[in-house]
């Protein structure tokens, strides 16, 4: 294989053209509740921020004007298209890259701040992924994180696990729905700061992505 073939290859290693078409239409209908939320997620960031799963781009349009350079991580062809588009238009400089999260093509201790965006019930190895963005974050840099995860209640959380063993992940990309982001952000070494819950939508049926978290959590000043 040449070089050329084996860095197309590693472009691509996710590629979920149905579901990107849908995410995308989806989560542009969906911004009208989700976006303030985002605001939220980026206010306050400053310096050098990576972005992991920026999918297309909807962050971009709430980064603060402190942000001195977005890296964008994609690692699917056509959300990163769409990223490159919407890139064009944020009023901070934002690189968009391919890469995966488990192995970010950046160097060690490069930014100040990392945002993980309903991304990490998606990566493939999540401990892993977080181990990465540990890595990427100067000592001190703050993880912000915006996840749906795992049901407080016994029954919903049940009905999670089995999606996640059949059908869910196959039809939606990758995505699980039974994960604990806290915990995981625990177990890889992060410092939580403040946090809350809340659902998606806040009134109606409680869907499997319903139970959101929206917070901060930072890299040990003593790394």
């Amino acid at each position: 294989m040449s070089p050329r073939s084996a860095k197309a290859v590693s472009r691509d290693a996710v590629h979920h053209p149905v579901f990107a078409r849908f995410y995308a239409r989806q989560s542009v209908a969906a911004e009208r509740v989700v976006g303030a939320h985002r605001k939220e997620l980026l206010a306050g960031l400053s310096g050098r921020v990576i972005e992991v799963g920026a999918g297309n781009g909807l962050n971009f349009a709430y980064y603060p004007t402190a942000v001195s350079e977005v890296v964008a991580i994609e690692p699917e062809r056509i959300l990163r298209q769409l990223a490159a588009s919407a890139a064009v238009r944020a009023e901070v400089p934002v690189d968009v890259v391919p890469g995966a999260a488990e192995a970010l093509p950046v160097k060690s201790e490069a930014f100040d701040g990392a945002v993980a965006s309903l991304v990490l019930c998606s990566v493939r190895d999540l401990p892993r992924a977080l181990a990465e963005l540990r890595r990427v974050l100067r000592p001190g840099g703050e993880l912000r994180f915006f996840e749906h995860g795992v049901a407080p209640g016994k029954g919903m959380a049940r009905a999670q696990r089995v999606l996640d063993r059949t059908v869910w992940p196959l039809l939606f990309g990758g995505c699980h729905v039974a994960r604990d982001p806290l915990a995981a952000m625990r177990d890889a070494g992060f410092e939580i700061g403040p946090y809350r819950r809340f659902l998606i939508p806040a009134k109606g049926p409680r869907l499997p992505t319903s139970y959101c978290v929206l917070g901060s959590a930072r890299r040990p000043e003593e790394d």
